[in-house]
C-alpha cells in the first residue's frame, strides 16, 4: 500500500471535519476487523448525508437506515470509522473541495489525491481505513485510485444497489471501493456483488485474456503511456484492441480526428441532461453556494438543451453495443485508469482541461457501457503512482477481482 503513514503533515483531510461517523458490525463475517470508510454521498444510518455541500448537508434529515452496500460489508463484520470527503455533490474528478478542504495526496502534498471519492481514496492510502466505499460515474473511484496508488473497482452497472446513494448520473453511477490490497478488494467484492448472478467458483473461473486497447493508452501522457505499454511487454501482452472504435490513434496531431471524442461528448451530454434532471430542481429552488470550480459546472449541465437526449441516447446504445462485441466476453483490456499522474495543486486551467477530456473520454467506455473495470497500483521507484487498469464485458466482475489477486505478490 503506497503512502499508508502519510505524508509529514498534521492531518490527512480524508474525514469530513466534526465528530467522526462510527459503526460496529451487525454480524461476524469475512471481513471481521476491517475498518470501513464511506464516501459522504452514501447513506449511513442516524447521520446526514452531506455530499461534500454545506447547503445540501443543511437541507437533509438524518439517513434512517444505511445504504444496502454499506449494510452488507457492516453485516460481514466491517466497522464503520468514518465519514469521507468528497468533491460538491461528486461534479469533480481532481479531488479539490472548496468548503472541507482538498485531502492530502499520500505521497506528495503539493498533488491532488483526484476525485470526486477523494477523501476514501486517501483514507486507505493514509492507513487510516482498510477499505472505503466510493461512487463513480465518470472515474470518481479510477482517477483517485492511479492518483494515490490503490487496489480499486467499478463494478458493473446495475450490479450493486444505489438505493441509499446521492444520485448524481444514474444511468452512469455505480458504487465502487478501495481496498489495502488485492485479498481484500476481491473479499469486500464478493460480499458487495453478492450471488445475483450465480458467479463459478474462482477455482473453475476461466481467467480473463488480456489484450492492450491503443487508442485508449494513446490519450494518456508520455509518462503514463510508457509505463502501462512496459508493464504490458513484460507481462508478454501482445494482441491490441481498438476500445473507441476505428480511426486514427497515433500522435496528438490525429487525436481531433479519433473517436474519443464523440465518447467524451456522449458522456457529458448524458451526464449533465441527467443531473439537470435529478439535482437541477433543487439547485434551481435552493440557489445553493459552490466553489468556484463546480459552480460553472452546474450552471452548464442546467442549461443544457433537452431536444440532444434523444440523439446521444440512440448513440450510446449503439457504441455500448459495439464495443461489447469488440470486447467479447472472455477479454480484459488494458487502458490506463487515469490519462496522468497526480495533478499538480498548482496546475493551470489549460492543464486541468486537457486532463478532464481525456479522462471523461477514458471513464466513458466503462460508464456509457455499463462495464466493469479494475484499478490495480503500478509501483514506480521513484515516481508517482500510475493505475494500471482493466476493462471487461458486463458481468466480469468476479473475473476481474480473480485477476487482481492473481496480479499481486503472493
Amino acid at each position: 500500500m503506497l503512502g499508508s503513514v502519510g505524508p509529514s503533515c498534521a492531518s490527512s483531510g480524508a474525514f469530513i471535519p466534526g465528530p467522526r461517523t462510527e459503526r460496529e458490525p451487525t454480524r461476524h463475517g469475512r471481513l471481521d476487523g476491517v475498518r470501513l470508510a464511506v464516501k459522504d454521498l452514501i447513506d449511513v444510518g442516524g447521520a446526514r448525508t452531506g455530499g461534500g455541500n454545506p447547503d445540501w448537508a443543511s437541507a437533509q434529515s438524518e439517513a434512517r437506515a444505511d445504504a444496502p452496500c454499506v449494510a452488507a460489508l457492516r453485516a460481514a463484520g466491517a466497522r464503520v470509522v468514518g465519514k469521507t470527503v468528497t468533491d460538491e455533490l461528486a461534479f469533480s474528478l481532481e479531488g479539490e473541495n472548496a468548503f472541507f478542504g482538498t485531502p492530502v495526496h499520500p505521497l506528495n502534498p503539493e498533488r491532488l489525491p483526484g476525485g470526486s471519492s477523494s477523501g476514501s481514496a486517501v483514507a486507505v492510502a493514509w492507513g487510516e481505513a482498510d477499505l472505503a466505499l466510493g461512487t463513480d460515474t465518470g472515474g470518481s473511484v479510477r482517477v483517485p485510485a492511479a492518483f494515490c496508488g490503490l487496489h480499486a473497482f467499478r463494478p458493473s452497472h446495475g450490479r450493486i444497489s444505489l438505493e441509499g446513494v446521492l444520485p448524481f448520473a444514474p444511468s452512469l453511477d455505480t458504487v465502487g471501493w478501495f481496498a489495502r490490497d488485492a485479498t481484500l478488494l476481491r473479499d469486500a467484492g464478493q460480499v458487495l456483488l453478492g450471488d445475483s448472478q450465480a458467479p463459478a467458483p474462482a477455482h473453475v473461473r476461466a481467467p480473463l485474456r488480456l489484450c492492450v486497447a491503443r487508442d485508449a493508452i494513446a490519450l494518456a501522457s508520455p509518462e503514463v503511456r510508457e509505463a502501462l505499454l512496459d508493464w504490458a511487454r513484460r507481462a508478454d501482452v501482445r494482441e491490441e484492441r481498438l476500445a473507441f472504435g476505428e480511426g486514427g490513434v497515433e500522435g496528438e496531431q490525429e487525436h481531433d480526428q479519433t473517436p474519443w471524442r464523440d465518447w467524451l461528448t456522449a458522456y457529458a451530454t448524458l451526464q449533465g441532461l441527467e443531473i439537470r434532471t435529478h439535482l437541477g430542481p433543487w439547485i434551481r429552488a435552493r440557489r445553493p453556494r459552490f466553489g468556484p470550480a463546480i459552480a460553472p459546472r452546474f450552471a452548464g449541465a442546467l442549461a443544457l438543451d433537452e431536444s440532444l437526449g434523444p440523439r446521444w441516447r440512440e448513440w450510446r446504445r449503439r457504441a455500448a453495443q459495439a464495443l461489447c462485441e469488440r470486447l467479447g466476453p472472455d477479454e480484459a483490456w488494458l487502458v490506463p485508469a487515469a490519462p496522468t499522474v497526480a495533478l499538480r495543486r498548482a496546475a493551470g486551467a489549460e492543464e486541468r482541461s486537457v486532463f478532464y477530456d481525456h479522462a471523461l473520454a477514458l471513464g466513458a467506455l466503462a460508464g456509457l457501457a455499463g462495464l466493469s473495470q479494475l484499478v490495480l497500483p503500478l509501483r514506480r521507484a521513484p515516481g508517482l503512482p500510475i493505475g494500471l487498469s482493466f476493462i471487461s464485458a458486463p458481468g466480469n466482475d468476479e473475473r476481474l477481482l480473480d485477476l487482481a489477486v492473481a496480479f499481486s505478490p503472493a
